[in-house]
């Protein structure tokens, strides 16, 4: 396994393909310093004695011990210590760790690479491939990142009804030796910082579709990959640096006419496949989110907890009520990703087909119960930032900028004019007004917001996957029966 230090300088040997504000900079720009710290972590902890049983994990290709970041799950334990470690990791950073991308796009891909070859009766090799892909993945600790959503162009056409065909990322060439693709991935997290993007398809398709039904893996810097890159960072801090300064980032992946060496492409033109290969990565991401939603509860509430103290109405009723639904929120997220876990199977729920068993045999978590706790807390977020509003009140929105707290002149007085609870040392309220603007209001907030809506799926597909899943009618006769109802004939 590799250290922070050794991860930081192979990327900061690959190729600059990245563009931010109109100029293209390389991987150890110091704006993406942050965002290193965080991912860093990933590494720094799995070689801790004490964060080894969470951390790290035994290859079922090696029998080497790896980062659990690089793992396929073998058993509903494996599920746990994935959504345990998360919770832990996002907590330490205060935010999002960043990796969990890689490792639901590993698993999802192994998964369906194997179904494809299965129903190809052996004229495909993707599982083989990736298996060969994913024992250097592992052995070297690799970054992946997971490039799904495409651009969609007008969002009522499928793939292949769009005017440009670009839209959606698919294949232009097939030859000999691989593949040739174009389009564009967007919203594709720590894109900039992996060393290995993995693309997998962004929706169910048609056989219309096919040239889009396409997965395979790249290093961040190939030829003919440029990426458009947005960082978010907190505001710059002079005198009163946070306790860990998280930053992140984002990219709009552009795939220029890529060539693909067929060794490493995992799936092509299979498009019953591909629309699965989407919705199992965003099972396994929403497995991902009842980790680290939960650990944003748990640094919400105690923000909430702090600004009341702060505040000086830490026992009003208004403030525990609020405590109380940032807890249920919160542990009804983490119980319904534990369930999940624990009802793993090698099994998949697809639609039009039902439950069956799919996979060479690595766990999947519960799908209903998966959906369950990411659209309920997905749901949560905005309002509990209202919550965070309304007992912090005004002051982290004008809060004075921290060279008023050390200019001779007004020191004195931004200090006494910000103080409101004496048994808090005026320190700690400026360092707290200060993080409280830095996670509600700065631009890098409302980022995290958005995303925590919205990333792994927005609550609207997660609502389709709940109904779409749960036997409705067995609890309809479960009513008629109580009810002393007959069924009605069609």
């Amino acid at each position: 396994m590799r250290t922070k230090e050794e991860w930081m300088k192979g990327i900061a040997a690959m190729k600059r393909n990245l563009y931010l504000g109109g100029d293209k900079i390389g991987r150890d720009d110091e704006r993406l310093g942050p965002t290193c710290d965080v991912m860093g972590t990933t590494f720094e902890l799995a070689l801790k004695p004490e964060y080894e049983s969470l951390m790290t994990a035994t290859s079922h290709l090696t029998g080497e011990k790896i980062n659990r970041f690089c793992h396929v799950h073998q058993t509903t334990e494996d599920l746990h210590k994935k959504q345990d470690m998360t919770r832990m990791l996002c907590r330490t950073v205060g935010g999002c760790t960043q990796r969990c991308m890689g490792v639901d796009a590993v698993n999802a891909i192994y998964t369906v690479s194997y179904e494809a070859d299965k129903d190809n009766k052996g004229n495909t090799r993707y599982h083989a491939n990736f298996k060969e892909w994913l024992r250097r993945f592992q052995t070297d600790d690799l970054v992946g990142c997971c490039a799904q959503t495409d651009v969609k162009g007008e969002r009522l056409k499928r793939p292949s009804e769009q005017e440009d065909p670009d839209s959606y990322l698919h294949v232009v060439e097939r030859k000999s030796d691989g593949i040739v693709v174009r389009g564009c991935k967007v919203h594709i997290s720590e894109a900039a910082v992996a060393d290995e993007i993995l693309v997998v398809p962004t929706r169910a398709l048609l056989e219309a579709d096919r040239d889009y039904a396409v997965s395979f893996a790249v290093p961040g810097d190939w030829d003919g990959v440029k990426q458009l890159v947005t960082i978010h960072n907190y505001r710059e801090r002079k005198h009163f640096p946070k306790g860990f300064n998280a930053g992140s980032c984002d990219s709009y992946v552009v795939f220029d006419d890529v060539f693909v060496p067929w060794e490493r492409v995992f799936l092509c033109g299979e498009y019953r496949h591909g629309g699965i290969l989407a919705l199992l990565f965003a099972l396994f991401h929403r497995h991902s989110y009842s980790g680290c939603k939960p650990a944003l509860g748990d640094l919400l509430l105690g923000t909430c907890a702090l600004a009341a103290d702060c505040n000086g109405i830490s026992r009003e009723k208004h403030v525990m009520d609020k405590y109380a639904e940032i807890i249920k929120v919160t542990e009804l997220g983490y119980a319904a990703g534990f369930t999940a876990s624990a009802l793993g199977k090698p099994e998949l729920y697809i639609p039009g087909v039902g439950m069956r068993p799919y996979g060479p045999g690595n766990m999947i978590p519960n799908s209903i119960y998966c959906n369950v706790g990411r659209c309920l807390t997905g749901e949560a977020v905005f309002h509990e930032m209202e919550m965070l509003a309304d007992i912090s009140g005004g002051m982290p929105a004008t809060f004075p900028y921290e060279g008023e707290f050390v200019n001779h002149e007004v020191k004195d007085l931004a200090r006494k004019y910000t103080t409101r609870n004496r048994k808090m040392s005026p320190e700690n309220q400026a360092q707290l007004w200060r993080h409280v603007g830095d996670i509600a209001i700065s631009g890098k907030g409302g980022c995290s917001m958005f995303g925590a809506l919205h990333g792994g799926g927005s609550p609207r597909m997660e609502r389709i996957g709940i109904t779409s899943q749960y036997d409705i009618e067995s609890r309809k006769e479960i009513v008629r029966k109580i009810a002393g109802m007959t069924k009605d004939q069609d």
